[in-house]
């Protein structure tokens, strides 16, 4: 299959639906969803919400009940880009190409634009009309899950070590910690809420789990290499921004070539966790490979 077509398709899709989920920017107060949709449309890849689509497919599941919810995961991870790119965080100019929220619009709205979002997303995964394909239990099973993923014990908690070992002499688990929750465990979630979704068994569930750790991981080791031997063009931020700030990467402890290699080994183990699926789950199976393709 052709993965980059497939990526094309359902970023179309998961846009069409994100557009029905955030008002208009005319809405009041305007400048708020001004500032969300800005960020939100900014080009991102939908790799989340394509994520959740793909593992539902995997389980032979039709997909337009599940959009809303796709929808939400990506609104979550928007949030946390701008809340990632403030001043008091991460301090970026760039994102997705284009200057960062609170570079347009100021910090105060930025984290506003930010909260926006993360609220929005479940004001939609509790809202039975859109979601009346899915039923209460599942739907309580979903939110928790994508809940877990998003706060202390997920992005919350890996951003806050991320913070705190900024010039510091970490060891690898304090990484791989901050790796498998800062930006894993959105991701994890995502492959998860598409088999809940999907009502998968409870051997289905944990091998896409496992997948859905070792995509995270692979996703965020292609990304510390990508900081370094990238283009700005590319990456859509600055080059070498984890360097200039002192942050520990899987480069930094490995070197690229090494960091090269355990990327593919990660995706490997993906993919094996896929070997009792059959060819519905080609598209996660060409997303692990796509992942460490864009460092090799």
């Amino acid at each position: 299959m052709d993965i980059k077509e497939y990526l094309t398709k359902k970023r179309e899709v998961v846009d069409k639906a994100l557009e029905s989920l955030v008002p208009p920017a005319k809405t009041f107060p305007p400048k708020v969803f001004e500032a969300m949709r800005y960020s939100l449309f900014a080009g991102g890849k939908r790799v989340r919400p394509i994520l959740a689509i793909a593992s539902a497919e995997a389980l032979g599941a039709k997909t337009a009940g599940l959009l809303p919810i796709a929808g939400a995961l990506e609104l979550i991870h928007t949030y946390s880009l701008i809340h990632d790119d403030l001043p008091a965080m991460d301090d970026d100019d760039l994102r997705r190409g284009r200057p960062t929220c609170h570079k347009v619009y100021g910090e105060a709205m930025a984290i506003l634009a930010g909260d926006g979002l993360l609220n929005r997303a479940f004001e939609v995964l509790s809202d039975q009309r859109r979601l009346k394909m899915v039923t209460a239990m599942r739907l309580i099973s979903i939110t928790r899950e994508i809940s877990l993923a998003s706060g202390v014990f997920g992005m919350v908690g890996g951003q806050v070590v991320d913070m705190e070992s900024e010039g510091k002499d970490i060891d690898l688990p304090t990484l791989e910690y901050i790796h498998t929750h800062k930006t894993g465990a959105l991701i994890r979630a995502s492959v998860r809420t598409g088999a809940i979704y999907a009502k998968a068994s409870e051997k289905r569930l944990k091998a896409l789990t496992r997948y859905g750790e070792r995509v995270g991981l692979a996703f965020q080791i292609a990304d510390d290499i990508l900081d370094i031997v990238g283009s700005q063009e590319e990456i859509g931020k600055d080059v070498g921004s984890d360097l200039k700030k002192g942050k520990k990467t899987f480069p930094s402890f490995y070197g690229l070539e090494e960091s090269r290699r355990r990327a593919r080994e990660v995706s490997d183990q993906a993919l094996a966790a896929l070997k009792d699926f059959d060819r519905k789950a080609d598209p996660l199976r060409e997303l692990a490979k796509y992942i460490i393709n864009r460092v090799n």
